[in-house]
């Protein structure tokens, strides 16, 4: 994959990922209300589920993955990035610590925080949604990025359930019917959701939030 050395290329990749993505979701959209037989528009609400889940799960990691791809490439050491991209860093340090009882590997956490943070930032992560991107992982992935889950908090009822749980249950075989207007209510609010998403990265590039306030130039 081509590295995203500046907001212009990042919101190339966004905009390629809405627009086959969207075009998907038109698609079943139309399916579903299609004047055909109440089994088919069934057959096509439960796949349209699915797939609109999909969208969602998959926006919401690629969208994230090409933020922080971004990020790398703008050459900022650890002090000039806010919290959450410190962070990062600092969790696989902690997480080799605390699966070790060596002094020698605790003390690259202690240089980590005295003297690691004027070094060049170097995140070696990808977003990941565990096959189920509930409302708490959505959560810690806006987190993760530094952006504000403001926005989402009263749709975590609707991520949980409408998405998650109906996607899970039509997944594992179970005869889930939704009747077409929550399926169009789904689709429309998904479509939102990730546009929302991707603005707010676009956003945080653009005005460099990801800077702490006096870096930002």
């Amino acid at each position: 994959m081509t590295k995203i050395r500046t907001a212009e290329q990042l919101q190339q990749v966004l905009d390629d990922e809405l627009a086959w993505r969207k075009k998907e979701l038109v698609v079943i959209k139309s399916l579903v209300t299609a004047n055909s037989s109440p089994e088919i528009i069934n057959c096509h609400i439960r796949s349209g589920v699915a797939l609109t889940y999909a969208h969602w799960e998959g926006f919401i990691k690629s969208a994230g993955n090409a933020y922080l791809d971004y990020i790398m490439t703008q050459q900022l050491t650890y002090a000039e990035l806010t919290n959450n991209f410190v962070t990062i860093a600092a969790k696989k340090l902690l997480r080799d610590a605390g699966s070790s009882n060596k002094v020698t590997i605790y003390a690259k956490v202690t240089d980590f925080f005295t003297s690691g943070l004027t070094e060049r930032c170097s995140i070696r992560m990808e977003i990941e949604t565990k096959s189920n991107l509930s409302s708490d992982v959505l959560k810690d992935i806006i987190y993760t990025l530094g952006l504000d889950y403001t926005e989402y908090e009263t749709k975590a009822k609707f991520i949980d359930k409408a998405l998650l749980k109906n996607r899970n249950e039509i997944a594992h075989g179970k005869q889930l019917l939704i009747d077409k207007d929550e399926f169009i209510n789904t689709h429309e609010t998904v479509v939102n959701l990730i546009d929302l998403f991707s603005n707010q990265i676009s956003n945080a590039a653009s005005r460099k939030t990801y800077k702490r306030e006096y870096y930002v130039n």
